[in-house]
């Protein structure tokens, strides 16, 4: 649970199989200290201790939770804030899970991966089904036309 827009969908219709399933509900935060992903010579000026990235962390996962509980009083959940990188809390997680549901982006580029790094790992190594689900197309948005399936063969008209 990152708090994207993508993360939320996914939360939404995890709870709404959560409910039909009568399981209980995980809703994960993987959060780790930036400094070990800074160079030793970055300048250490404008850096959140990793005291406070944790209650960032924190904090989005509890607005998350609050989302919840406005959208799905009904369902069972146990939010956990565990340190780490996404893909190796994730599939932690996955060891006594039902289904893992990942949020995506909207897939926009054709040159570019459909889906990102944390869940084509998921993907690869969970032992249980992984489910991504779309964030929700903006208000503004418009849906893409799709080209007409080419075929060998067609049908004529009299």
């Amino acid at each position: 649970m990152d708090g994207s827009a993508a993360a939320l969908a996914a939360l939404r219709w995890s709870a709404t199989k959560a409910r039909l399933l009568r399981a209980p509900l995980v809703v994960v935060h993987a959060w780790q200290p930036t400094a070990v992903l800074r160079a030793p010579y970055a300048p250490a000026a404008g850096r959140r201790t990793p005291e406070q990235e944790q209650a960032c962390a924190a904090a989005t996962l509890e607005e998350a939770v609050a989302e919840l509980l406005d959208a799905d009083a009904d369902v069972d959940f146990v939010p956990l804030l565990d340190c780490g990188p996404a893909e190796r809390v994730l599939l932690w997680h996955t060891s006594d899970a039902l289904l893992l549901a990942l949020g995506r982006k909207p897939f926009r580029d054709v040159t570019g991966p459909a889906l990102g790094a944390v869940a084509r790992v998921c993907l690869r190594y969970a032992v249980c089904p992984v489910v991504t689900v779309p964030e929700p197309r903006s208000p503004g948005e418009q849906a893409r036309p799709r080209p007409a399936p080419k075929t060998t063969a067609g049908l004529r008209r009299a």
